[in-house]
């Protein structure tokens, strides 16, 4: 039994326009390779809230040895009367931070319309969790040539995951990373926010030639938690982290989106420094 996959033999006919099944795609970005021997890390705020919040969380990131940040200028958000994010002020941060660091830029496109956009500025969009199955968002940056990190959503089969890669694909973008953030379950915010589905990861492996990587931020919602689920997703098999990080005594009240997942630098610093000697296991 533990060898068996669910039946994807139809997914595996469209996977095979691009891949043979035998090895990883390897997904490059901003001198970073995904699907690789080591780890790649994206780290960087929850949301893009000035410019100087930015500018700081990007030289630590750098500091620590990344090259890819995270933030978002479109978020989405359950209240529509919560912080919807700076939107065009927000990507002209990014870009006057990635001049002054170098950095490459990984930013959430929640409309197919702002797909050309928010191409300007990126270096690889982010497909949210309540986007994976927005189908004309996944047709419109298939068409492009810019990676694509999708994530999963959070109540999501594998097949319903692969499906929405799929989507991407067959428009003939196969720069495609995958991204567990965690699944809705009876988890309560006393420990946790969602629960982190790192039993998927094998399987998905076995399954498809993209690499995967975690989010542990958003499946804990708890910055505490986010180096243990980092060494277990790493342990677990994948390419790679998405993490949260918030700026060295952060007032994490005074943030405006998901204050208390982002990790301090020092902690991000030692999660650097454990990958540099962790290679990616072979499923």
């Amino acid at each position: 039994m533990a060898d068996q996959l669910p039946d994807l033999s139809i997914l595996r006919r469209c996977w095979q326009t691009y891949a043979d099944g035998s090895s990883t795609h390897a997904v490059a970005v901003n001198g970073e390779r995904f699907g690789g021997d080591r780890p790649v890390v994206i780290a960087g705020p929850c949301a893009i809230e000035s410019y100087e919040q930015t500018l700081s969380v990007a030289r630590a990131v750098t500091a620590a040895g990344g090259r890819l940040l995270r933030g978002g200028v479109y978020k989405p958000r359950t209240n529509p009367h919560s912080f919807q994010g700076l939107r065009e002020e927000g990507l002209e941060i990014l870009a006057e931070v990635k001049r002054e660091t170098g950095i490459g830029i990984v930013t959430e496109v929640m409309d197919p319309r702002l797909v050309e956009r928010v191409a300007q500025y990126a270096d690889m969009f982010q497909i949210g969790s309540r986007s994976m199955q927005n189908f004309p968002l996944l047709t419109e940056v298939g068409r492009t040539s810019k990676p694509v990190l999708l994530k999963r959503g959070w109540s999501s089969t594998l097949e319903e995951w692969l499906c929405a890669a799929e989507y991407v694909a067959t428009e003939g973008n196969h720069e495609i990373v995958l991204c567990e953030r965690g699944i809705r379950a009876s988890c309560h915010w006393s420990y946790a926010r969602n629960v982190l589905d790192l039993n998927v990861i094998e399987p998905l492996r076995r399954a498809t030639p993209l690499p995967v990587i975690v989010d542990p931020s958003h499946a804990t919602g708890q910055w505490s938690l986010v180096a243990a689920m980092s060494r277990a997703a790493l342990a677990a098999g994948a390419h790679g982290l998405l993490i949260e990080v918030v700026e060295e005594n952060a007032d994490r009240s005074k943030l405006k989106s998901d204050g208390q997942q982002g990790i301090p630098p020092k902690i991000l610093e030692e999660i650097m420094t454990a990958i540099q000697e962790t290679p990616v296991p072979t499923p």
